[in-house]
């Protein structure tokens, strides 16, 4: 693959058609401050207001998308990585955009099929011990220090989840977006998690030992639909977004 054009304003990377004609001025940084500033508890509220700024302004343009989910780990060979460039080509053929946290594996995936079928490709990265760095093929894309900055706009820009077999940072993506649905914090929306070899003996266990405890009720179940293939992940969520717009 040739290598992309990048362009970056402040936290967010562009590529393709979102890089400007015309760029902004440079922000001009004093090297002779004292440092220590930034160790301050009041100065980090600034920093975390700067990234929810940066997030929104980068995002709030977004036509309708679809948040994807899953492992950095999955290898370019494996057929999860291939099902989940399927997946992002039928949600930007739907006409979605389709955001992923930006680095390897299954987020390069969605966001190649996505990128390569013309749909916006969003990546929301975030600073971790191990740079795991943008992948290829994200158009735009935002990067974060804070988890709970970048977890909110993958929930307030999403129309709907995808969620792909992936390791503790997936299962927390999912529980936290199962929780905000379950409680009422944001409005419905479906999730729709690939692959029932793989999801399917937490969720029998979640159906026979939370439910049967009394831990959540037997309709909370419904939040979630389990699929297979691409094919079937695309035309759930996209059917759900299209029936909750019809409430």
């Amino acid at each position: 693959m040739t290598k992309r054009t990048s362009y970056r304003k402040g936290p967010v990377l562009l590529r393709g058609q979102q890089i400007p004609e015309q760029t902004t001025d440079s922000r001009l940084l004093d090297g002779r401050s004292d440092p220590d500033w930034i160790h301050n508890d009041p100065w980090r509220v600034m920093r975390i207001q700067a990234e929810f700024v940066e997030g929104f302004g980068a995002l709030a343009e977004l036509p309708s998308a679809i948040s994807v989910f899953g492992s950095a780990r999955t290898k370019p060979d494996e057929s999860g990585y291939h099902t989940a460039v399927a997946v992002g080509r039928g949600l930007a053929e739907a006409g979605f955009a389709v955001i992923t946290g930006g680095g390897p594996g299954m987020m390069e995936a969605a966001n190649k099929g996505c990128q390569e079928s013309g749909g916006v490709s969003v990546g929301l990265g975030i600073e971790l011990p191990m740079e795991q760095g943008m992948n290829d093929y994200v158009d735009l894309g935002v990067n974060f220090r804070y988890f709970f900055a970048r977890k909110t706009m993958f929930v307030k820009y999403a129309d709907g989840f995808v969620v792909m077999p992936g390791g503790f940072g997936t299962f927390d993506e999912l529980f936290e977006s199962l929780t905000l649905v379950q409680t009422k914090k944001v409005s419905s929306f479906p999730i729709v998690l690939v692959d029932r070899s793989y999801w399917g003996g937490l969720f029998d266990w979640v159906r026979t030992e939370v439910v049967s405890r009394g831990m959540i009720s037997e309709k909370d179940l419904d939040l979630i639909t389990i699929v297979d293939t691409a094919e079937e992940a695309v035309e759930a969520v996209v059917n759900g977004v299209r029936e909750l717009r019809d409430e």
